[in-house]
C-alpha cells in the first residue's frame, strides 16, 4: 500500500536526494531552517534539487503557523505526526485519499479518484494506509483522523460499509479486502487519535471542498 517518495534536502545536514523519508529525516532532525520536500519522482526530485527551494517550498501552510504562533496550539495536538483524510464527490462518487505530515503539510501519500466510492470507505482505507505506510518505515509518528466510523472499524478490523459491489468500483473492493488482510495479519503500536475540528480546524490532510 505503500507510495513511494523521493525526498530533496535543500538545507539540511547532509542535502541531497533520498529514496526514502527516515533518511530525509536524519538530514532535517535537529537543523534549524530545513528546507525539504517531497516529490513522485526521481526526476521530478533531481530538476528540483537544482532549483530554488523557495519555488517548491512556498509560506508555512496555516497550520504550522498555528503551531509557531500559538504554544496552546502546540499543547492541544503533536505536530510530528501524520494526518489522514478523504473526499468523495458524490455518495458514492469519485472517492479519494491522502495522509499529510502535519508540522509542514507535506504530502506523504495520495490515491484516487477511484469511482463509485463513499467517504467513509475512503476514511478506512486512508487509515490502514497510514498505519501500513508508518509500520514500514519503523516510524513512530502517531495518526489523526476526523473519521469515528474509520477508528471504530480499523479496531475491529472490517469495513462495515453498505456501498454495493459493482463493477464500476471493484477496485476499491479490492483495496478494502487487502486493507481488511492488513489488519487481521499484522500487529501496530501506532496511536491513533481522533482530530478535535471544532477545536483545531479542518485536519491538516482536508481536500478543502466543504
Amino acid at each position: 500500500m505503500a507510495n513511494f517518495k523521493y525526498y530533496v534536502v535543500w538545507e539540511g545536514h547532509a542535502p541531497g536526494i533520498y529514496d526514502s523519508w527516515e533518511e530525509c529525516k536524519r538530514q532535517i532532525t535537529g537543523y534549524k531552517g530545513a528546507k525539504y520536500k517531497s516529490f513522485n519522482s526521481k526526476e521530478e526530485a533531481t530538476e528540483a534539487f537544482r532549483d530554488n527551494p523557495t519555488e517548491h517550498v512556498g509560506i508555512l501552510n496555516a497550520v504550522a503557523k498555528a503551531i509557531q504562533s500559538d504554544s496552546k496550539v502546540r499543547l492541544k495536538f503533536n505536530p510530528e505526526s501524520l494526518a489522514v483524510d478523504a473526499a468523495c464527490s458524490g455518495n458514492p462518487g469519485p472517492m479519494e485519499y491522502r495522509g499529510v505530515y502535519v508540522r509542514t503539510g507535506q504530502e506523504i501519500f495520495r490515491i484516487g479518484p477511484l469511482a463509485g466510492g463513499t467517504n467513509n470507505v475512503g476514511e478506512f482505507l486512508a487509515l490502514v494506509h497510514g498505519l501500513a505506510l508508518l509500520k514500514q518505515r519503523n516510524s513512530t509518528l502517531p495518526l489523526y483522523t476526523d473519521s469515528v466510523n474509520a477508528m471504530a472499524w480499523v479496531r475491529n478490523k472490517k469495513c462495515k460499509t453498505q456501498l454495493e459491489r459493482t463493477p464500476e468500483n471493484e477496485p476499491i473492493f479490492q483495496m478494502i479486502e487487502r486493507a481488511e488482510l492488513w489488519l487481521k495479519n499484522n500487529t501496530y503500536t501506532t496511536p491513533i487519535y481522533k482530530w478535535d475540528t471544532k477545536m483545531w480546524g479542518e485536519i491538516p490532510a482536508d481536500f478543502g471542498r466543504k
